[in-house]
């Protein structure tokens, strides 16, 4: 099916931007649309989960969320570590830097869990998610950069116990989501290669 751009215009730029997009686009059942539609441009992301396959535990960060305020009475999310893509950059380092940044922890190997779409109806964000290979102990504490307003506390649970958090509606994001329920598909095959 065919697509067309017929104008874009930049409304707003920061940090983030907002685009206007006139397009035209074929239906299903033959004809066209017109329509006009703003995307939030956030950039692209990395997410990793680290995963001590030793001790078949998990490190989660927690962090305050705006847009979670008028989703529930806890705006602190317990999510993996993530970061920006920025230009010039490879994911498996944005992967690394930020694991050392938001959790102090180091990364080993890195697996590829899947790239996805965060919500392409309103914005062009893709997250790739990653699975990497740490040494849980003695992670922990309170990271995050000062210069990016970053409060993170360090969660390291056992992996059973990240499931029960997710069972309980206590994980609402969608990477940890993600990456938790990958997790729960391939631990064994992680502790066998990573043990």
């Amino acid at each position: 099916m065919k697509w067309k751009i017929i104008k874009h215009e930049t409304l707003y730029k920061r940090y983030f931007s907002l685009e206007e997009y006139r397009l035209r686009y074929e239906r299903f059942g033959g004809g066209e649309i017109e329509a006009v539609r703003e995307i939030f441009e956030r950039g692209h992301a990395v997410v990793v989960l680290p995963y001590d396959a030793r001790r078949d535990e998990v490190v989660l960060i927690e962090q305050f969320r705006p847009g979670a305020i008028h989703f529930s009475d806890n705006p602190w999310l317990l999510e993996l570590v993530a970061g920006v893509i920025e230009p010039g950059e490879e994911p498996e380092d944005v992967a690394r830097r930020e694991a050392q940044e938001e959790a102090g922890c180091t990364l080993g190997e890195l697996l590829p869990i899947h790239r996805y779409l965060v919500s392409p109806g309103g914005t062009t964000e893709s997250a790739a998610v990653y699975v990497g290979n740490v040494d849980s102990s003695g992670v922990g504490g309170l990271h995050g950069l000062e210069d990016e307003h970053e409060d993170i506390k360090v969660h390291v649970v056992s992996r059973v116990a990240a499931m029960d958090l997710m069972n309980q509606g206590r994980i609402i994001n969608a990477s940890a989501l993600i990456g938790l329920q990958w997790l729960a598909m391939h631990y064994a095959e992680l502790r066998s290669r990573w043990s």
